[in-house]
């Protein structure tokens, strides 16, 4: 599970690193989910993203409570269901479809209850 979870990360960090040069891809959240996965797999890496003197001042901020910056909460929106129609385009089944639909209405109302980190405060 720790290989996974490692392979997850990395996964993730590289994305979000793509995030970061292509606006389509969210770059927050991607970062999220890689501490989350060093977390549980790897306290050296985990500590590393967390005090990384670029990125982790976004997990920190989360970590504390003090929340997300709104543009990162409005891109993570965006792309998901940008993402979520193409999947319609292409699902035909009426099932996965509805599934689909109800995923992304949970992640939209997680991301919006989230706290939002203020205009002033953002990198």
């Amino acid at each position: 599970m720790k290989i996974f979870l490692l392979g997850c990360g990395f996964t993730s960090l590289s994305a979000g690193f793509l995030g970061i040069f292509l606006p389509v891809i969210p770059t927050v959240p991607l970062f999220l989910f890689a501490a989350f996965c060093f977390s549980k797999s790897s306290e050296r890496f985990h500590s590393w993203l967390v005090n990384h003197r670029l990125l982790g001042g976004y997990i920190r901020d989360y970590l504390s409570g003090e929340g997300i910056p709104a543009k990162s909460k409005v891109k993570a929106i965006l792309l998901l269901w940008l993402t979520i129609g193409i999947s319609f385009y292409f699902v035909p089944l009426s099932l996965i479809r509805i599934i689909l639909f109800l995923i992304a209405a949970g992640v939209t109302y997680y991301l919006i209850t989230l706290p939002t980190k203020s205009l002033k405060e953002e990198y």
